[in-house]
């Protein structure tokens, strides 16, 4: 009878104890340096962003946030590696919409949406049509109009394929009647150059580009629901007679082993981060949209999100 209640005991035993290291590792997470990886080149905007989280982390945890930049298929390198990868909270990766939603739809990634587990996101960059300072397009009108008089000739950049990038250049030809070329781009860092240097006609990116190159470049509309204040002179694409408020929305994500206490630590972690109000100052003045989605509302976020992907995904002729 003894020994029968001994071997029943034991896997009881057994989750007694892995609960408790799991709690154990938790309650003093992070007590080593975290690598954060993120899956695109340097000086774009998730690059940017976590730069910015990596001064804050090392104040509030007094630890090292390692940040390594793994670019390659607009990030689909490192997400479909990331579940391969410890799960103990000390490798987190960027992750991206509507990147992750898109890129499975297309088929050539070795990942699915729902493998990737996300814990939180914080933040959203608005799509904005751009320009070389010297460019003969002063106004939006000025790019449309030349955009219908030679159908398919201007060349617009972007970052990756099935980005929010890619999107939006799908969405500026067909809302406003015009046939303009899209040219990926590993990254926006990647497409600077190539846009200040002439070699394409603009590029569809983000407020924070147009911020970063004040000067060099010149933004010609913007899908936010007001002007920003750092462009009063620019009109959004509502004023322009279209319903268009969208942008990149990005987050962290972790390997799929991570245990569940674990992964609330590092949302948990990622929220002190993005709450910092030092931090949401410089996402302001640098033109991202601060949000705080945490662990317990990355699911509905996470389905809102992919439900309105859809008529992206139909305008890409991923889906019918």
């Amino acid at each position: 009878m003894r020994s029968f209640s001994i071997a029943r005991l034991a896997p009881v035993l057994a989750a007694l104890v892995a609960a408790v290291s799991t709690l154990a590792l938790a309650a003093g997470y992070p007590e080593k340096p975290v690598q954060y990886l993120i899956p695109f080149p340097a000086g774009g905007e998730s690059d940017v962003a976590a730069r910015l989280q990596q001064q804050v982390f090392s104040q509030k945890f007094r630890q090292e946030m390692v940040v390594v930049n793994r670019a390659g298929g607009g990030g689909a390198l490192v997400w479909q590696q990331l579940n391969s990868l410890p799960g103990d909270g000390y490798t987190i990766a960027g992750i991206n919409l509507p990147h992750v939603v898109l890129q499975p739809l297309e088929g050539s990634v070795a990942y699915k949406t729902d493998e990737l587990t996300s814990v939180y996101w914080f933040h959203y960059t608005p799509d904005a049509l751009i320009v070389p300072a010297d460019s003969p397009f002063r106004t939006f009108q000025d790019f449309v109009k030349a955009a219908k008089a030679e159908p398919g000739k201007l060349s617009i950049a972007g970052s990756a394929l099935y980005s929010a990038n890619h999107v939006a250049h799908a969405r500026l030809n067909r809302d406003f009647g015009i046939a303009t070329e899209y040219v990926p781009f590993k990254g926006t860092g990647d497409l600077v150059s190539s846009v200040l240097g002439g070699h394409v006609a603009g590029t569809m990116s983000y407020t924070t580009l147009a911020i970063q190159q004040k000067g060099k470049m010149r933004m010609l509309a913007v899908a936010t629901p007001q002007r920003i204040p750092q462009f009063p002179d620019v009109p959004t694409f509502r004023e322009l007679g279209v319903d268009w408020v969208d942008g990149a929305y990005r987050g962290v994500a972790v390997p799929k082993s991570t245990p569940e206490a674990v992964r609330r630590q590092v949302s948990d972690m990622m929220d002190a981060i993005n709450k910092d109000p030092e931090l949401r100052r410089k996402m302001a003045d640098g033109g991202f949209e601060v949000i705080d989605v945490g662990y317990d509302q990355v699911p509905a976020f996470m389905k809102e999100r992919t439900a309105g992907y859809m008529s992206s995904a139909k305008l890409l002729g991923l889906v019918k």
